[in-house]
């Protein structure tokens, strides 16, 4: 996502605001008590914070051009099954994309983020996060058994260099998956 629209939509222009009125108030209020010939440019600061407010207000309504990429989306672009996972010990978020559509059986491979042992369902849940725009080198793994692959990969870090892939998905063999 783009940095400008993520700060204009964070309450940064708002403190930035709040800030610059408060000054000018104070501003307007020294020239009353003093006497002193400011209106003008008190009036011109006004009329500044005022076209400010409604810049930041305007802003608040355009929608970013960039969406972001839904695993649906993922998944018509690509042969095979794009699925994204959360790791349950280290939170990381990794991707798998297999060559065949049809999950058969469990997946046990270690996490991409942290190496920690899991097993993944034929159908697993989907993960609902933000997936970071950072993608990590890819792991492609081949069963010798059947013949499917396997490409996994790190989201947002840099992939484990022990990653290892226990099971086929598609055959259900375990130790055949090799890294290729």
């Amino acid at each position: 996502m783009n940095p400008l629209y993520s700060w204009l939509k964070s309450p940064g222009p708002f403190f930035i605001l709040m800030l610059l009125g408060f000054f000018v108030f104070l501003f307007s209020v020294w020239g009353l008590m003093f006497e002193k010939t400011w209106m003008h440019y008190v009036f011109a600061a006004y009329a500044f914070l005022f076209v400010l407010c409604f810049i930041f207000l305007l802003s608040t309504f355009i929608k970013s051009k960039i969406k972001p990429v839904t695993i649906e989306e993922f998944e018509k672009s690509l042969k095979g099954g794009l699925y994204h996972f959360k790791c349950p010990s280290c939170q990381g978020i990794f991707a798998i994309k297999k060559s065949r559509c049809n999950d058969k059986k469990l997946v046990k491979m270690t996490c991409p983020d942290c190496g920690a042992m899991g097993i993944i369902s034929p159908h697993p849940v989907r993960v609902e996060e933000v997936i970071p725009e950072k993608k990590s080198l890819k792991a492609n793994f081949t069963c010798r058994q059947c013949g499917e692959g396997l490409t996994i990969w790190a989201e947002g870090t840099e992939l484990y260099e022990h990653v290892l892939v226990c099971s086929c998905p598609y055959c259900g063999a375990g130790d055949n998956m090799v890294r290729i």
